[in-house]
């Protein structure tokens, strides 16, 4: 007989409606199971639980009475919120942000907060004095970041469905590194309130899951625009669940595999694993053509001033400032040194190369690029505290496509299309038009139910 955890979120959503199990029980479930991939960085069991029990029967979304988890730079009412940062080791916000609401109001019932790095700058989750995030299929390795404890989180079976964050690759790459569905929504698909803390525009929250159904089943919960939202994506004319089983019909898909923000090589597991992809997607009927890389090389630059900005706007609680780590404390440097004018002038410039990357992509309908450079590497294969200008390149040369679409905006997925013969996870990245989300769940969901995933279990599953 399958174990609650087996099921998939929207299994667990049915068996709710049916009465065959209770959100009760649900929560009962994961709260005993062992957390041995540094997933989560603070547990509310008695929350949880008193949430479970006070859920009304029925509700609107099919993830209703559900478990999940929040991810640590979402402020959570009440509940400590760290922000990834020694800094903030006691910080516990008044009110949450309208990602949490917008869980709670779907019926989902999170068990605490996942691991996060620092502000979630870095692409890997090591967060100082706690367990770095691992992959459950090697736990030697990384889970990626700066999402790292949601997709440890999901990929172990400790909560089946978790939102993430993504700023520069951040859902997607810890979704290669575990094996699962990483899913970035357009800009503006969920509204950033009330803090509205990214004035570039390059951040996003999103979903991780082991299912594409299961992924389009948050972006539901998560999607939908706020009063003062700056901007925002039309309304889809269907959920993003139904349009996982709408027929995406002949599309024309863009690839590359050249690395875009950094010259490095790629390891042959990440290229088979795009190679492989390219021969399926023809072989469901699309038309696959090599293309030139889109984004001009200038972009990288630009992106790294508004990064290093948006680091520096991160401030640590004053008196508090030696708490944050080396890598925090550079680019928050690089971050003052550029001037307000600067600035803008570096927003301006980042719209405008990502116009062009745009006219370039809009007779596709699809992009497909690697999502990492590598397989998921040794813990601490990254990280120099002594270096952080090292750090940072390292981070590049092993995330050299992900930003790529927080500059233009398009929604991006990380599909677990490939296992090295070792084992390890290895995603690849399909990107649709900006608002294009159906299309891409559609064909996502195609590529599912051509070489299904969902049966892969890692070790201690």
């Amino acid at each position: 007989m399958a174990e609650l955890h087996d099921l998939t979120a929207l299994e667990q959503g049915a068996a709710v409606r049916r009465g065959e199990v209770s959100p009760l029980e649900l929560v009962e479930h994961y709260l005993a199971r062992a957390d041995t991939v540094g997933a989560f960085v603070t547990r509310v069991p008695e929350l949880a639980l008193a949430r479970a029990r006070a859920l009304p029967d029925g509700g609107g979304s099919p993830l209703h009475g559900v478990p999940t988890a929040i991810k640590d730079l979402n402020p959570t009412a009440g509940v400590r919120t760290t922000f990834g940062s020694a800094a903030y080791h006691d910080h516990v916000p008044e009110t949450s942000d309208d990602v949490t609401s917008s869980i709670e109001a779907a019926g989902m019932v999170w068990l605490g907060k996942t691991s996060t790095p620092e502000f979630g700058s870095p692409c890997y989750t090591e967060p100082e004095g706690l367990p770095a995030a691992v992959t459950p299929w090697d736990r030697t390795r990384m889970a990626g970041g700066s999402s790292g404890g949601a997709a440890a989180a999901v990929a172990a079976g400790l909560v089946p469905v978790a939102q993430g964050s993504d700023g520069g690759g951040s859902i997607r790459i810890p979704a290669s590194c575990c094996g699962l569905v990483g899913l970035k929504p357009s800009r503006g698909r969920i509204s950033g309130a009330p803090m509205y803390g990214d004035p570039v525009g390059l951040a996003t929250a999103g979903s991780l899951a082991r299912t594409v159904r299961d992924a389009a089943a948050l972006l539901d919960v998560l999607a939908g625009r706020r009063v003062g939202d700056p901007s925002w994506a039309p309304e889809p004319s269907t959920t993003f669940l139904a349009a996982c089983d709408a027929a995406p019909g002949r599309l024309r898909v863009a690839r590359f595999s050249a690395p875009i923000i950094a010259e490095t090589d790629v390891d042959v597991e990440c290229l088979q694993a795009w190679e492989d992809a390219s021969a399926l997607l023809e072989s469901l009927g699309h038309v696959v053509e090599d293309v030139p890389v889109p984004l001009d090389r200038a972009a990288v630059g630009v992106f790294e001033t508004c990064w290093a900005v948006l680091t520096a706007l991160s401030s640590a609680p004053p008196g508090r400032e030696q708490q944050l780590r080396p890598l925090t404390r550079w680019l928050s440097g690089r971050g003052h040194a550029v001037t307000a004018p600067e600035f803008g002038l570096a927003i301006g410039q980042l719209r405008r190369l990502a116009a062009q990357a745009l006219t370039a992509l809009a007779p596709y309908d699809l992009v497909l690029t690697p999502t990492l450079a590598s397989p998921p590497l040794p813990v601490g294969a990254l990280r120099d505290d002594a270096d952080p200008a090292a750090d940072f390149a390292a981070q590049k040369a092993f995330t050299p496509w992900t930003s790529a679409w927080n500059v233009t905006g398009m929604p991006a997925v990380s599909l677990p299309l490939h296992w090295t013969p070792t084992g390890l996870p290895v995603g690849v990245m399909l990107a649709a038009r900006p608002a294009e989300e159906a299309l891409l769940l559609a064909v996502s969901a195609q590529v599912e139910a051509a070489v299904p995933w969902a049966h892969r279990r890692p070790p201690g599953w």
